[in-house]
């Protein structure tokens, strides 16, 4: 005869078990964020360092106006496309996942289509060097647009390692192409070999979703999504924009070098910033899993995830902080003594960022977007104007402790927009993920 010790014991059972296989297959989505980050990252490195190498700076200049005219493009369409369909389609049945992802990849798709137009008349009119890479970027948008859609649709439906795989065939296709590219020696050449290797990937994402894009119900998708794709689209937009402003900003007050400076402290901390670029591909569509299973742990669980990249950024500063001067000057030639005066402001900001993520996540997954919209404003706000007011005052270094002091306060405004918002959740239980 069994006694009442041993059936609880026995009950208990398959639920820790569960429980412990519901943290490694999370696990598992996390470690395929990062390996598909990790692929991402170093292709536009090596794109970056080949191009520049076989063209020249000026040349890479204008190679490098089409990249980021790419980056904005890429903001807008996922935050109409593909940031709804991760917080309101992750983990949904398989049914009802298709259907979504056939919406939001046409979508992205129509957005490629339509700027990409834009871009190719823009480009024909302008003519000269910059003209012509113009004109191919817009010819090559919509190729670009739906491979990123792609990666998205994948990790909404925790098949991370479908787009590590999806990456690695862009990153394959990519080696022909920029070979090709070299031998003709011209900008267009170099945007069309970079555009076409993500086209080639697109393709192949189709055959890995078996999902055809459906254009035709791009104004639906828009129509549904409404109530957050446009908010997503302006936090989204602000984010870069606020970057390029300061940038700019910073240029105009302390001159280029400063720029430099602060791209070189940026780019010391690249390693770690790809890893949080990695986790965000994964995170939200975490976030909206441990709402709908377990939404009182939604709290604990965005703690822990902004907590752990903050502990882990300064990790990373500390040991920043104790390279050798030699392997410095190795890493960023002429550029590590101004780079290094900046490790500490760029990795508090860092940290405070990777704090805001965590709650960011927790408000896409509620579907918050009212209040991720407010946070996002004021966090872009802060950062031009601590990195331009401490520019004004101190020159770089001032400029990259306001901005240090921006970031960590905006971090504190996502937090407690989100204390408001699960607050209100359990009050109110209405269920934001749609299921058709």
């Amino acid at each position: 005869m069994t006694t009442e010790g041993e059936r609880t014991t026995a009950a208990a059972a398959p639920g820790g078990q569960a429980r412990r296989s519901g943290k490694r297959a999370m696990a598992g989505r996390l470690s395929w964020g990062l390996a598909d980050q990790a692929a991402s990252s170093i292709s536009n490195f090596a794109v970056g360092i080949y191009v520049a190498r076989s063209l020249g700076v000026t040349a890479f200049g204008v190679f490098s106006l089409a990249w980021v005219t790419y980056g904005v493009v890429l903001n807008v369409s996922r935050g109409l496309a593909s940031d709804p369909l991760v917080v309101r389609f992750s983990g949904v049945p398989e049914a009802s996942w298709r259907g979504a992802v056939a919406r939001a990849s046409g979508t992205a798709l129509g957005v490629g289509t339509v700027i990409g137009a834009a871009c190719l008349v823009i480009g024909l009119a302008l003519g000269g060097r910059l003209g012509p890479a113009f004109a191919c970027l817009g010819v090559l948008l919509p190729g670009l647009l739906l491979q990123d859609a792609w990666r998205f649709s994948f990790f909404a439906a925790g098949a991370g390692r479908k787009a590590f795989v999806n990456d690695l065939v862009w990153c394959v296709a990519l080696v022909p192409a920029m070979v090709v590219a070299a031998r003709v020696g011209s900008v267009a050449a170099f945007v069309l070999a970079w555009g076409a290797s993500a086209a080639v990937a697109a393709a192949y994402g189709c055959l890995q979703s078996g999902i055809r894009p459906r254009v035709t119900e791009a104004r639906g998708w828009l129509r549904e999504q409404r109530d957050l794709g446009y908010r997503y689209l302006v936090e989204n937009v602000s984010l870069s924009g606020a970057s390029q402003l300061r940038a700019y900003g910073l240029g105009a007050i302390a001159g280029v070098g400063a720029v430099g400076a602060v791209r070189g402290a940026e780019l010391l901390m690249g390693p770690f910033l790809a890893v949080l670029m990695g986790l965000s591909l994964v995170t939200v569509p975490e976030a909206a899993r441990v709402l709908r299973q377990a939404p009182q742990r939604l709290g604990t669980f965005c703690l822990l995830l902004g907590g752990g990249q903050a502990a882990a950024a300064l990790l990373w500063g500390g040991a920043l902080l104790l390279l050798p001067d030699r392997l410095g000057k190795f890493t960023l030639g002429g550029v590590w003594h101004s780079a290094a005066e900046l490790i500490v402001p760029i990795t508090l900001g860092v940290a405070g960022a990777g704090l805001g993520t965590g709650a960011a996540a927790g408000l896409r997954a509620l579907g918050a977007a009212r209040r991720s919209l407010r946070c996002q404003l004021f966090a872009s706000a802060c950062y031009v104007g601590g990195g331009l007011g401490g520019a004004a005052a101190a020159g770089t270094v001032g400029s990259a402790w306001g901005v240090a002091a921006a970031t960590v306060s905006g971090s504190a405004v996502w937090w407690l927009q989100l204390r408001s918002a699960l607050r209100e959740h359990r009050r109110h239980p209405i269920p934001e993920v749609r299921t058709s």
